[in-house]
């Protein structure tokens, strides 16, 4: 504080001589030579800030894109922030100089001689800059007033002026500016006069600052407002649409999840730990949890960020599976406060954001379940499974891919587990068990994914164009996630064909039944995992449009071993550029005639990629009995 009061000591003594000695205005004159002084940090603020409002479309899109995915959401906006070289933290730094010039004036303030001067310079017409309002009062309680409002008048052309500020909420801006408000009060009447002053001349100063930076970089040079304005207004009619509308129901979830928090965390030496993010995730565990319910005494304990999740009326049923209420946000507390010996998710990324291991217990043994049948190391984030335990994989195919990746990154080696896919079986079990007759009408069931680039997005007007009016009836089924992300979209599309009297276009969204799947002769779509179910359960072909695929991690490649879901497009039907989709309709009629060539290969992939078909929730439960069953003689023995 020496040495910065030193520097700026020499400082003031010059404006106190170009004052000709006059302290207030040697005061007024001091300030304005710190806001040159620091006026290069102000142009790379409002660079920055121009910056971060620019960006703010490609922000608002993102999370269009990733609605409901906060760790995708955080991932590609650090992605975007490196990419724009933003700093997220280079609004402080402004803030941080203003404090460093503060402390160093009140330093020069206290010992007035490291600017040359005498307490007695420091008067000005009766007035002594030294002393400090709260303690003199007077005329001195005018400090804290004025300062006062000049944050305000600052934080009110802050609010229009500065390009970051002006687009914040009103809360965002009035909030601030009453904090600010509230500083300089107190700032005012507790400091010295001469720091008072300097702070009321300073936030005067930074309103003409910031209209010569304004016209220094002219933020409507650089800023689409126009786009700005429409992904506000999309990604706020998505936050509505995904809302709790009702009041009375945001009550009821409330108390739910209170209820269950506590009655979660009463229940000691819980073993067995299931969580699902939403209601329909349970088809995933189904097969392992009743092996466990029929072959041990363990109690499920499963928790779930759906307050509407099937498992709720699972729990009356039996007494050994207890259902939870948690929401995102209290999960974040629920996982850190985690105590039990085993805990199984299909969730990625684990205590890469903020879903982290437990605090609690360093001993709790994470298992991972695969909801696809897609490859570890492309369709998922690079580091999404690496703080896992244990891997219930899918079929051998994983087993590479997982070892590579822990090679590469020096990882400790995980529990590879065959397990299986239990959901694939139950879809076998009930095709089986689907009566169908023969038509002589063609069905093709065209059910894309939801990602950017969909064959929604970029082709459907093309396909339907070749196939409408030859033969073909065609069901049209978005993914759900579609359906919640892009609903307008959709509707668009049913709109533009609402016209259409041919009778043989049918649109599907209600997804409840699987008829329209099974049903289909062929399945069409992009990267959807439906694919695989669909050739694997009915041995019928699959038209794959090549539209970008979901590549989550960039370096996949690295590797060395291709992604069984680029590997199988070939071998379960053909592949179409989605710029020449021209004879469509011939290329499927030829598919047909192949259909029992498909039927044999089908059954033959599916051996060879699908670890214990229709024992999957033996292979999974029986695992994670035996594995708590040694923790606890562990336990006991310890």
């Amino acid at each position: 504080m020496e040495i910065l009061g030193s520097v700026l000591g020499k400082v003031f003594q010059l404006s106190y001589a170009l004052a000709d000695s006059n302290y207030l205005a040697a005061l007024a004159l001091f300030t304005l030579f710190t806001k040159l002084l620091l006026l290069p940090l102000g142009i790379w603020t409002q660079r920055n800030g121009v910056k971060m409002v620019k960006m703010q479309p490609q922000l608002n899109e993102i999370k269009l894109n990733y609605y409901g995915d906060q760790d995708a959401i955080a991932q590609e906006t650090m992605a975007l922030y490196k990419k724009e070289k933003y700093s997220a933290l280079a609004g402080t730094v402004p803030l941080v100089a203003q404090i460093v010039v503060l402390l160093g004036i009140l330093e020069v303030v206290k010992k007035p001689q490291l600017a040359g001067l005498s307490y007695k310079a420091m008067e000005f017409s009766g007035i002594s800059f030294a002393r400090i309002p709260c303690e003199t009062g007077g005329i001195f309680w005018m400090l804290p007033v004025l300062a006062g409002l000049s944050a305000l008048l600052l934080g009110l052309a802050q609010n229009r002026m500065n390009p970051l500020q002006a687009e914040q909420s009103n809360a965002g801006k009035y909030g601030t500016m009453s904090v600010s408000v509230g500083i300089s009060l107190v700032l005012g009447a507790y400091v010295p006069a001469a720091v008072g002053t300097y702070w009321i001349a300073s936030n005067v100063f930074s309103i003409f600052q910031q209209a010569l930076l304004n016209k220094l970089i002219d933020p409507e040079r650089y800023i689409d407002y126009q786009r700005l304005a429409d992904s506000r207004e999309r990604l706020a009619s998505l936050e509505k649409l995904g809302s709790v509308q009702n009041k009375e129901k945001r009550r009821e979830y409330a108390k739910k999840e209170k209820r269950d928090y506590k009655r979660f965390f009463s229940v000691v030496n819980k073993h067995l730990v299931f969580y699902s993010e939403k209601n329909g995730y349970y088809k995933y565990f189904e097969s392992v949890i009743a092996y466990i319910l029929e072959n041990s005494s363990l109690t499920i304990h499963y928790v779930t960020s759906d307050p509407n999740d099937q498992v709720f009326q699972m729990e009356k049923e039996n007494p050994r599976f207890r259902g939870y209420y948690i929401g995102e946000k209290k999960l974040i507390t629920l996982f850190m406060k985690m105590d039990a010996d085993m805990v199984v998710m299909t969730m990625p990324d684990l205590d890469c954001f903020h879903y982290k291991r437990s605090y609690v217990r360093k001993d709790i043994e994470y298992v991972y379940m695969f909801h696809s049948v897609n490859s570890t190391h492309m369709s998922l984030r690079q580091g999404a499974l690496d703080h896992y335990d244990t891997l219930l994989c899918v079929g051998d195919f994983v087993i590479p891919e997982v070892r590579r990746q822990e090679e590469m990154h020096s990882l400790p080696p995980k529990k590879l587990v065959l397990c299986g896919y239990g959901l694939m079986e139950r879809l076998k079990e009930s095709y089986d068990a689907m009566e169908r007759g023969s038509s002589m009408v063609k069905k093709l069931l065209i059910a894309p994914s939801w990602q950017e680039g969909n064959l929604l997005d970029t082709c459907l007007p093309s396909l339907l164009d070749g196939l409408l009016g030859r033969g073909w009836e065609i069901t049209v089924r978005p993914h759900p996630e579609y359906m919640k992300r892009y609903q307008a979209r959709m509707d668009a599309i049913m709109q533009r064909y609402q016209s259409y009297e041919g009778g043989d276009l049918f649109f599907e969204t209600d997804f409840t039944s699987n008829a329209s799947t099974f049903q289909a002769d062929i399945l069409m779509t992009d990267w959807s995992g439906i694919a695989f179910e669909y050739a694997f359960v009915t041995g019928k072909p699959v038209v794959f449009i090549d539209t970008p695929p979901k590549i989550y991690n960039p370096e996949y490649e690295k590797i060395g071993i291709a992604a069984v879901e680029v590997v199988l497009r070939d071998q379960v039907g053909i592949r179409l550029d989605p710029k020449n989709l021209s004879g469509i309709n011939e290329k499927l009629l030829e598919l047909l005639k192949r259909q029992d060539d498909y039927q044999e290969n089908s059954q033959r992939l599916r051996e060879k990629y699908i670890a214990n078909f229709g024992h999957s929730g033996e292979a999974g439960g029986s695992y994670m009995i035996q594995s708590i069953r040694e923790k606890i003689r562990a336990k006991k023995t310890a």
